[in-house]
């Protein structure tokens, strides 16, 4: 099953909300197999945003860490198709656009989850259901996801 990962479990990774959040989101993504999680470039975009203002990091670094998410993961391209995608959810649901070009990317790249805390939980659109994955009571798709062990 793909899954997409939204800025905020990045951001969490990385320790922007300190190092509780940090292990839970680590801890998380250890149990996804890399062959199924793919990043946005949105929320890659994102995350070098909160990495140098919200966290004050330097840009090298923000950088560096960027790189090495690219180079751990799949990438979702902003291409036309998800940026009208984008489009039509912003206005039909008014999201953002931001929130908007990752959950179409997911779509797009034919995600079935999105593992974000910025979305209403459940919210499904293009066949993409958004869970936040630290929520007491996950999703069923999660869950099952999560109860798999890797090989």
């Amino acid at each position: 099953m793909r899954i997409a990962l939204d800025t905020n479990i990045l951001a969490y990774a990385e320790g922007v909300n300190g190092a509780e959040m940090q292990a839970t989101a680590l801890d998380l993504i250890s149990r996804l197999p890399d062959t199924d999680v793919f990043l946005p470039v949105q929320a890659l975009g994102e995350l070098f945003n909160v990495l140098t203002r919200r966290a004050s990091r330097a840009r090298a670094a923000a950088r560096a860490i960027v790189l090495s998410w690219c180079d751990g993961f799949s990438l979702l391209d902003t291409s036309t198709t998800v940026m009208l995608g984008a489009v039509d959810l912003a206005t039909d649901y008014e999201m953002t656009i931001w929130d908007s070009m990752i959950l179409a990317a997911a779509a797009e790249s034919g995600c079935r989850l999105l593992l974000s805390e910025d979305f209403q939980d459940g919210f499904t659109w293009g066949g993409v259901t958004v869970t936040n994955p630290f929520s007491p009571s996950r999703h069923a798709l999660l869950e099952a996801l999560l109860a798999t062990p890797l090989q």
